[in-house]
Parts: C-alpha cells; sequence; structure tokens
C-alpha cells in the first residue's frame, strides 16, 4: 500500500550505522562494516586510503569483487585461497585478530606498479538484542612503515660483511644470524639459530665478562670488550664483541657485533718478530751503523760496531742529535748530509771524514736508508770504515803515477793486463764512456790521474769539499769502480791522462 510505514527496525539500524559510522570515521585504523545481504557498505577514509582506491567501487563491494582487485599473501608469501579472505572468514562467521598479510593490487594503475601494503586485520561481530549476527567489522592497522624497516634492516644485516648475530632477551637464543659471522665462526645457519648464549658464549673469557652479563640480562649496551670466540672446530678467536639492545618485531634482542682482531694480531706478531731479527742483525753487524728519527735526526741507537770503531758507547749518543755527536770532521758536511736525507730519503756511498773519540780521523763511505721501525719514520746510516783500503790505494796510486809519467811505451795490453790485476783477474767492460762523463767531471778526474787529494782539488778548481766528493762519486758511479786507483786505470784505459784539460778525450776503439 502507498501509505504503509516503514519497517521500523530497518530505520533503527541504519540510524545505529549512521551513528556508528560518525563515530569511527575518524579513528587511526582503517574500518570496513560488511552486512550479510549487502557485502561491503562502508569503509572510513583510512580504509580507503590503505587500499589506494578512491571509493567502495575500486575497492570492490563483494567479496568476489574484493578478491578481483586485490591479492593479499601472508608474510611468508603463500597466497590466500578465497576462503581464507578477511571478508569470506568474516561472512563465515569467524572472529580473529592480528592477521598479518601483505596487500597487493591485482590490476595496478599506471605508475602504480610495486605498490603495495602491509595490514594487521581484525575482524568483529556486530550483533543485534538478541544476539544475532547483525553485520561485521574489519578493523586494519597499517604496519607498511614497521615491516619495511625490518625488511630494510634484514637485507642490511645479511649483505654486512661485519660479523653479527641477534639474540632473544627473552630466553637469550638466537633468533638472527648474518653471513659475515657463519664465514668467521665455521658454523652453519642450523647449528646456530635457536641456540642459547650458553651454548655459544660470544662473551667467553670477556675482558669485563661479569659486568657484560648483567648488561644484557638487564637489555643494556654492552661496550666493546676483547673476548675469545669459540670456532666451529673448537679453536678460539680473539674478537672486539659489543652488544647493542634492539626490537625484532616488538620482541626485545641483542645485536651482537663482532671485529676478527686475528690479522691485527698475526701482523703484530709478524711485526714483533721482524723487529727482534732486525734489532738481532743490527747488534751483530761488523759495520758501524745509527738508527736516527728522520724528523729531527735524533740518534735513537747505535751498534757495537759503532762503539768500537768511534770509540763513543751507546749512552754517550743515544738520544742526541746528530750536530750534538762530535764524529763530523766537517759541520758543513753533517748537514749537506742531513739535506740530502731530508729531500730524497737514501743516500749511497757518499765519502765523509769522520773523528773517533780518540782524535783519529777515519775515511768512512756513509750509506742511509729511510725505514719504518715501530710505527717511526727513521733512517738507517752505515758508516763503512775505508780508512785501511784508502791508504792502499793512494799508496798503489802513487805508485802508478810514478811510473805513468810517460805512458808512450806502454801498449794497450800491458794497460789491460794491470786492469784486470787490479780488478780481481776480470776486465773492467763498463759501457760507460769518457764522453759520458760531463765537462766538471772530466776535469775532476784529471786531477785525480794528477795525483791530487781532494783537498788539493778543491783549491785547483775553487769548489767546496762536498762538491768534490759528490763529482768523484758520481764519476766512480758511472765507471763501475770504488776507488781512485781504480778510476785512474779506468781513464788510462781509455787513453785519458789528465795532463791537458783542454785536450778532448777520445774514446777507446
Amino acid at each position: 500500500m502507498a501509505n504503509e510505514l516503514p519497517d521500523l527496525s530497518i530505520l533503527r539500524r541504519q540510524v545505529d550505522r549512521r551513528q556508528l559510522q560518525q563515530i569511527i570515521a575518524g579513528l587511526a585504523e582503517g574500518i570496513l562494516l560488511i552486512d550479510p545481504a549487502e557485502g561491503i557498505v562502508w569503509a572510513n577514509e583510512k580504509a580507503l586510503d590503505l587500499h589506494d582506491a578512491g571509493g567502495l567501487a575500486e575497492l570492490g563491494r563483494t567479496p568476489d569483487e574484493y578478491r578481483r582487485n586485490y591479492l593479499l599473501k601472508y608474510r611468508n608469501k603463500h597466497t590466500l585461497a578465497p576462503e581464507q579472505y578477511p571478508l569470506d572468514r568474516l561472512l563465515a562467521g569467524e572472529v580473529f585478530e592480528d592477521v598479518v598479510v601483505e596487500v597487493v593490487k591485482a590490476s595496478p594503475g599506471k605508475g602504480k606498479e610495486g605498490w603495495r601494503s602491509i595490514h594487521q586485520l581484525r575482524g568483529l561481530v556486530l550483533a543485534d538484542a538478541a544476539g544475532d549476527p547483525e553485520s561485521y567489522v574489519l578493523v586494519i592497522q597499517d604496519l607498511t612503515e614497521r615491516f619495511t624497516a625490518e625488511e630494510r634492516f634484514e637485507r642490511t644485516f645479511a649483505a654486512n660483511p661485519a660479523p653479527a648475530i641477534i639474540c632473544r632477551l627473552a630466553d637469550l637464543r638466537y633468533v638472527k644470524v648474518n653471513h659475515g659471522f657463519l664465514e668467521m665462526t665455521g658454523y652453519r645457519r642450523e647449528e646456530v639459530l635457536g641456540r642459547s648464549t650458553y651454548e655459544i658464549d660470544v662473551l667467553e673469557n670477556a675482558a669485563v665478562r661479569d659486568s657484560a652479563i648483567a648488561a644484557l640480562r638487564e637489555g643494556r649496551t654492552i661496550p666493546q670488550t676483547e673476548a675469545n670466540l669459540r670456532m666451529a672446530n673448537g679453536d678460539a678467536k680473539l674478537v672486539i664483541v659489543a652488544g647493542q639492545p634492539i626490537e625484532i618485531g616488538e620482541e626485545p634482542c641483542m645485536l651482537f657485533t663482532f671485529m676478527d682482531m686475528e690479522p691485527r694480531r698475526r701482523a703484530e706478531l709478524a711485526l714483533r718478530q721482524s723487529e727482534e731479527r732486525f734489532a738481532r742483525a743490527f747488534r751483530m753487524t761488523p759495520v758501524p751503523t745509527i738508527v736516527m728519527a728522520r724528523k729531527d735526526f735524533r740518534i735513537l741507537d747505535v751498534n757495537d760496531a759503532f762503539a768500537m770503531v768511534l770509540g763513543y758507547a751507546p749512552e754517550d749518543v743515544i738520544d742526541k742529535s746528530m750536530a750534538q755527536v762530535p764524529i763530523w770532521s766537517s759541520a758543513a758536511a753533517r748537514r749537506q748530509l742531513e739535506r740530502d736525507i731530508e729531500s730524497d730519503g737514501t743516500l749511497r756511498n757518499l765519502e765523509f771524514e769522520l773523528r773517533s773519540r780518540h782524535g783519529e780521523t777515519l775515511d768512512c763511505l756513509v750509506s742511509a736508508e729511510t725505514v719504518g721501525i715501530q710505527g717511526q719514520n727513521c733512517v738507517l746510516i752505515v758508516l763503512q770504515d775505508i780508512t785501511e783500503r784508502k791508504r792502499s790505494e793512494v799508496e798503489l796510486m802513487s805508485a802508478i803515477e810514478a811510473v805513468m809519467q810517460d805512458t808512450s811505451w806502454f801498449s794497450r795490453t800491458v794497460i789491460e793486463k794491470l786492469a784486470n790485476l787490479r780488478g780481481g783477474g776480470t776486465s773492467n767492460g763498463a759501457s760507460t764512456e769518457l764522453a759520458d762523463l760531463t765537462p766538471r767531471e772530466l776535469e775532476v778526474l784529471g786531477l785525480l790521474c794528477q795525483g791530487l787529494t781532494d783537498t788539493q782539488i778543491v783549491k785547483t778548481l775553487n769548489l767546496t769539499r762536498n762538491t768534490v766528493r759528490n763529482h768523484v762519486a758520481r764519476i766512480y758511479g758511472k765507471a763501475g769502480v770504488h776507488s781512485r786507483a781504480a778510476a785512474v786505470v779506468w781513464a788510462r784505459e781509455r787513453g785519458f791522462t789528465g795532463a791537458s784539460q783542454k785536450a778532448s778525450p777520445r774514446r777507446s776503439s
């Protein structure tokens, strides 16, 4: 009939539903109201936003439409069967809570590829006055940010090469372990997960074991400490371990991280053994040797040969600068030596005059090399005493000069035999010739051939003593000889006597 009154129960239900909608519209959770006959009849803005939907039509009004629009998976990536969908479970009269699913659009729109949301679901039944189900409520809580952060943590934890392991504080059992820990210890993953900290004790023999265990039980940070971590094969490895409280799935846990100290310990042992070998060799070498700091030329140590040859005990020179030790006959020569070391860090067989504690003058070949000792930049200086050898060479050179004032009657064969005799029976054969010497080096070589000493060459050419020595050292290097007499023989072999500095040198045939 046209004037038939509406069903009061339907009106009351509609009024009650509107009031319910007003109450829940502003809640932080998403809310879906489901009618047993009509399907989804209302959704608040949060529920639509959690489904990336603009309205009920896009969401789907019936369970079938919802399943066509959205694909649901459990956290283990297993896809839900139709009867496992929350709407279907509710309409079947099942009440549930804390169901976590991953929601993905079955047909994502343009630019929506990769969209997903993580929901924690709770299903409620709204009963009427008689206690019969009247409608259903699906409450949705957004866990996307939390699970995304946990996934990032999982990926970072697994990929981090630094060994790490996580134990649950409730029962002190390990719940996560990364590849770095397994690789360092030799355990398999299944041998670690589920075992307790008593079975795999990461704080074994820790320097502060008692306080570290107390911090673990109370869920406090465990500062870095040394410990011996037991390997799968039973060996112990020295590590630095630290503990940081974290939450995994809302459960309080402790993240242990490790630094493998074995490589450093082996390196330190090898360095210590190397330095011990160096110290023994340093003491036993028969050549006077000095170790000094490169930055300030302070003497750090001298060997026994230094004390024997120069007469200074170690306590007389250690901790003194080179300038404070009176072994240098010339301060200028010492300063030049320091400049050479400062600029190049090395030098080879430069000739210096040194003075012993007893006033003796010693001719020495000085060599230096920069070395690292106990982390300090040092210089190793070797002083080779050639006083006797030089005296013999001077005498030999004098004899050669005496008989070679006129070389016109010496055949080349005689000169070569003389050179071979002086060189131990081997021909000099150096590829360097007179033309490879600079004009200044030729001048110095000519004066050497005439029997002049360094002092006389200094006066003749108006050079410094150190410059002359450097020229002589370079002549030795180019000629492949180690003494004045050998240099004279080398020059004579090539027809150069130094009688006329203006005469152009000729190559030997």
